[in-house]
């Protein structure tokens, strides 16, 4: 390669490094912002958090505890980095899809358009589950094991600490997010054909033992939490298997078309 080939290549590299640069920017100018915000707003929001366990144990039996002089500021800082990543993530999606569309095709754009719809809104529906179903079923639960003193025996209450429900609750709620973005990684791998639905199918009574296990590592050590991501799991395995097989058709339709456009002869009259 001659120094003029060296030096013409320099150019398009540096237009990327400074387009990157820049993307980069708006987005962290963005999850800044979102921080700031949730700082501000950070009692109203962990109020809102907090109300799956108000719901099942009344206002009145409801008391949050912190036992270090900074640990509720700190909570209050992790609930902002938490809030903002939420709140600042469609700009990160923007810009990351503004960076990567120049070098993509039509029918790729809209791909990727796809996916990133969809990944936030599995995300969104994995912490629905948790507020609304899996945080007050384990509340419901760790309520029904206090103990209520006497004469002889010791009284027993729940007292949570406002920076472990809030570790409780990130924890699954990342964990519920991830995991349901099964359908969005299937039915990707099934576009670019490295699964198949009838693999899948083939494959269902291994997912089982899988859905488990990840239930297991993402969730907390209680039957309640791991039931309660691997019945999801499975649900959402199955409507993959759709997923594929309607990509697969579309291939299928798509490949046939552009064949017989290719083998239909020519009007010699024309």
């Amino acid at each position: 390669m001659s120094d003029a080939d060296i030096e013409a290549s320099k150019a398009p590299l540096m237009d990327h490094l400074i387009e990157l640069r820049s993307r980069l920017i708006k987005a962290l100018l963005g999850f800044g912002v979102a921080f700031i915000l949730c700082f501000f707003f950070a009692k109203q929001i962990y109020n809102v958090l907090v109300w799956p366990f108000v719901w099942v144990a009344g206002p009145e039996n409801s008391k949050f505890i912190y036992t270090a002089l900074l640990e509720y500021f700190i909570t209050q800082l992790k609930l902002a980095l938490f809030g903002a990543g939420f709140i600042s993530f469609p700009i990160i999606a923007t810009q990351i899809y503004k960076f990567v569309a120049p070098g993509l095709y039509k029918h790729e754009k809209n791909a990727f358009v796809q996916y990133l719809v969809a990944t936030p809104f599995f995300f969104v529906l994995g912490a629905a589950l948790v507020y609304f179903v899996v945080l007050p079923m384990l509340v419901r639960f760790s309520l029904g094991m206090q103990q209520a003193g006497s004469d002889e025996t010791a009284q027993i209450q729940l007292l949570p600490k406002v920076g472990e429900y809030l570790s409780l609750m990130m924890s699954l709620i990342f964990a519920f997010g991830i995991a349901f973005q099964l359908p969005v990684i299937l039915t990707l791998l099934g576009r670019i054909g490295i699964v198949t639905a009838k693999m899948l199918r083939e494959k269902r009574r291994y997912f089982i033992v899988i859905a488990f296990v990840i239930a297991a590592v993402l969730t907390p050590p209680d039957v309640l939490s791991q039931c309660s991501l691997a019945i999801p799991l499975l649900a959402l395995y199955e409507g993959s298997i759709i997923a594929v097989s309607i990509v697969e058709k579309k291939a299928a339709a798509s490949q046939a078309s552009t064949g017989s456009d290719v083998s239909t002869p020519a009007n010699p009259a024309e």
